[in-house]
């Protein structure tokens, strides 16, 4: 089959190979992609700053975000069947409950191969099955997007409708913030750069918006907006010196989820304020299989469109990772097949 594969570090190191056709294990099944997403994940393990004790040295089929059709499935599957349209989930380990400290172990798309191939092995505990309203394209740019953010606000926030949540940026996760916050009913502010992006978001449900460009200390102008009170979730995409800024802006006993490091991974936290708010800062790395399940089921109800902002042929795929790195709105998605 044909598959991309990560050979090194630096782009110009996905190299576009043949390789053999995995055949599913007892537990396994086969799936012919159809479709890929990328992510921040994918762009910094092309970089080498991802778990790079793990992934720097491995060479292996990136990119961990995949919908397809099941063509083939192990001897004791029971789950699915041949003809099923099935979707990805990173943690192939993690079904419910605690994470595991070696859940990175069996990763797919790094250090395990991933969906940037014709075909693609899922254990039958963690593929998910595609809800019907979804294309395979628009299905392959949930497990790691739409599933941090839903793990986020639903299981470790417990977000109430008219609660304010405030969105940092307009990348793939920051997008889904703004529709699931808003179809679940909360108060939703957004910042970016760029007017055009802020008025996409407005029309996908924000309430609020703030340009940082012209407005440098959004943190003031989101008290403003919530009459002092802060927002009482905040989705928190850059890291570095940005983390003091989203303590200020968080309500009292407010939650911050930590789910980039785009400014910098390291961060000199005001450690008084933080004490102040009595913040609940939460750091997100995706969510369980479980979440999964529950939020494919929410989206059937909640008739939230995934927004895709281009759609790659898989010859193209470098393309697509240069256009992730540029920036997008919302997300970039590599066709792999019809």
């Amino acid at each position: 089959m044909k598959a991309w594969q990560k050979q090194g570090l630096g782009l110009e190191n996905i190299k576009l190979v043949e390789i053999e056709t995995p055949k599913p294990g007892a537990k396994q099944i086969l799936m012919k992609v159809k479709a890929v997403s990328l992510n921040f994940r994918d762009k910094a393990i092309v970089d080498g700053v991802y778990i790079p004790d793990l992934m720097n040295n491995k060479t292996f089929v990136p990119v961990s975000d995949a919908s397809g059709e099941v063509i083939s499935v192990g001897s004791e599957v029971t789950k699915f069947k041949v003809g099923d349209r099935v979707t990805s989930h990173m943690f192939t380990k993690w079904i419910q409950g605690k994470p595991s400290p070696d859940d990175s172990l069996y990763s797919i798309g790094g250090p395990n191969d991933g969906g940037l191939a014709e075909y693609m092995l899922l254990d039958e505990d963690t593929a998910v099955s595609t809800p019907n309203n979804l294309t395979d394209e628009e299905a392959s740019t949930l497990p790691i997007a739409a599933l941090t953010v839903w793990f986020s606000l639903v299981e470790y926030g417990n977000i109430k409708a008219g609660e304010t949540v405030l969105v940092l940026g307009t990348g793939g996760v920051s997008v889904y913030a703004v529709q699931i916050a808003s179809a679940l009913g909360a108060k939703v502010i957004v910042t970016s750069s760029s007017d055009e992006k802020l008025a996409q978001v407005k029309s996908l449900g924000a309430d609020e918006v703030i340009n940082y460009g012209k407005t440098p200390d959004w943190e003031k102008e989101v008290l403003k907006l919530t009459n002092g009170n802060g927002a009482d979730h905040i989705l928190e995409v850059v890291g570095g010196e940005s983390i003091n800024r989203s303590i200020e802006a968080v309500a009292m006993q407010g939650n911050i989820y930590v789910i980039g490091f785009l400014g910098g991974m390291m961060a000199e936290v005001n450690l008084f304020a933080l004490l102040a708010k009595q913040v609940k800062i939460h750091g997100i790395n995706v969510g369980h299989k479980k979440a999964f399940d529950d939020m494919q089921r929410a989206f059937n109800q909640l008739n939230i469109k995934p927004v895709i902002d281009t759609v790659y042929p898989f010859e193209q795929a470098i393309e697509a990772y240069k256009h992730l790195q540029r920036g997008a709105f919302g997300k970039i998605v590599i066709r792999v097949s019809e």
